[in-house]
This record gives C-alpha cells, structure tokens and sequence, in this order.
C-alpha cells in the first residue's frame, strides 16, 4: 500500500463542479468511477481519498490535487484514455502516508476578466492596480463570502494585475479561500475600475462589520476561473505533457466554437446598427 497525489486539470464548463452529487455529471464523479473500473479505489473511504480543492459548477482546473492510498500501480496513460476529453490526469507524486492534500503551503487562482468594448474608456486599471495591496496580509473576508463562515479570516501572499490583449489576468495566491471568495475580490476590483466603488469601500469591506446587506457583490462568473496550482511542502509532480496535449487539443476546438459565435455576435450587432 502507498499513498499517492496527482494532479487534475479540467474544463469546468460542462461539469456540475468537482464534488460528486447524485443526477449531475461532476468531476469527482468521473474520476471515482474510472478508478473503480480499474481497481486502484475500491472504497474512498478505506482509500482515504481526499481532495485539496472542492470548484464550483463551472470553474476550470490546471492544478487541484487528489490523493488516496491503493496498491494498484498508476498508469497515468491508461487512466485518461478512459477518462472523458475535459478531465485529464497531467501529475503524480509518491507522498508520504501521512500526506494532508487539503493543506498546501499556497494555493494560486488565476481570473481572467474580458475587457467591455462597449464601456473600455470607462474603466481605470490604474485605480484596480491601486486596489490590489489592500487585499494583501491577513483580513476578514466575511463581506467576501456568499454564506456565514465560522472562521472568515483568511491571508492573501500576493495579487498580481496583468493586461493583455483584451482582457485582465488576476493572479491570486493564498492558503485557503472562503466560497466565492476570489470571484468577489474580481467583482469588486472591477466596480473600482468602473468608479462603483472607492477605495474606502474595500477598506471597510475588509473589516469584521456585516456589509452584504449594504454593498452586494456579485460573484463574477465562473467560467473565468482556475485553479491554477497547489503548492506543497518538500512535493514534487512529474509532469505529463502528452496528457496536457491532449486537454490542449480539447481547447482548441472550444476556443474555434467559441469564436465563430463571437464573430457572428459581431455581425449581428452591426447588422442591427445599420
């Protein structure tokens, strides 16, 4: 018997998020049984299965972390030729027995923010890049949440503001995050950026008073979401490219799709404009 980690990536879109749940198609769902079929997980409790991050209905992954003891030796290749196109095993790492995947030394999200073309003068990434520092350091995110969490207090290591082409990458890195917590930080950037908020609001959004009743954020969606990567002490993943290829494949053809209902988007709006 030996402990084992490896690493998911996934396309969120079509998945009822990673938790598995009865009458919904899920990412957990689709691992367990491939590891039934095959024997390495028999039983996730005996197995001690366990799962670092637990994604909502719709958000990707390029680094959540899964880990079980089995005595069934891995092949990676085997196990994604049965898993379907948008769930891909890119990692493995021998661990030790003891090994906690729900606690990482840091977890990295990643947001990506398409830019309005109808509202582009309007926003100020100099003000969102203002914004960013006030998140850093230990704060109550309660006003962050969607639900009452026992413990709202929560670090941010570090946020990082990238523009490209026509959209924003938010990078954001930390231990742990509340439910929702990374989409509100993105909905709340953004109402900085449009003038909705100053940055007083965040102030004292960040302190223990109940603000939800008074300033609503909304979360941003979820498809613009990925859990980029975990971070563990003295864990090291040897990564397979072929099987990254593969899910490269995969969103290739979505990106095509995507863009030709872009395109037609396009020549609607112009069409009706004439």
């Amino acid at each position: 018997m030996r402990r084992v980690a490896l690493k998911i990536a996934y396309i969120g879109t079509n998945f009822h998020g990673y938790q598995r749940q009865p009458n919904y198609r899920t990412v957990e769902g689709e691992l367990l049984k491939v590891f039934n079929e095959t024997g390495i997980i028999e039983d996730t409790w005996k197995a001690h299965y366990s799962v670092a991050g637990r994604t909502d209905k719709g958000v990707h992954s390029t680094g959540n972390v899964i880990s079980f003891i089995t005595e069934k030796e891995i092949r990676i290749n085997q196990l994604n030729g049965l898993l379907p196109d948008d769930i891909k095993i890119i990692g493995e790492a021998r661990v030790p027995y003891g090994f906690k995947v729900r606690f990482p030394l840091t977890r990295t999200y990643t947001y990506i923010q398409p830019l309005n073309p109808f509202k582009k003068e309007e926003l100020d990434i100099n003000k969102i890049r203002t914004a960013l520092p006030y998140f850093i350091g230990k704060h109550n995110f309660r006003n962050f949440s969607k639900r009452n969490e026992k413990n709202p207090n929560r670090e941010i290591i570090s946020m990082d503001l990238e523009e490209k082409d026509d959209v924003i990458i938010f990078t954001i890195v930390g231990q742990s995050f509340l439910w929702n917590m990374v989409r509100k930080i993105v909905t709340s950037l953004m109402h900085v950026g449009y003038g909705e908020l100053e940055l007083e609001d965040i102030e004292k959004l960040l302190q223990p008073k109940e603000l939800r009743q008074f300033i609503r954020l909304q979360a941003a969606p979820a498809n613009g979401l990925i859990l980029s990567d975990m971070n563990y002490k003295n864990i090291k993943f040897e990564d397979s490219q072929y099987a990254k290829n593969k899910l490269i494949e995969v969103l290739k053809k979505e990106y095509l799709n995507h863009e030709q209902e872009k395109k037609a988007d396009d020549l609607l709006i112009k069409i009706l404009k004439e």
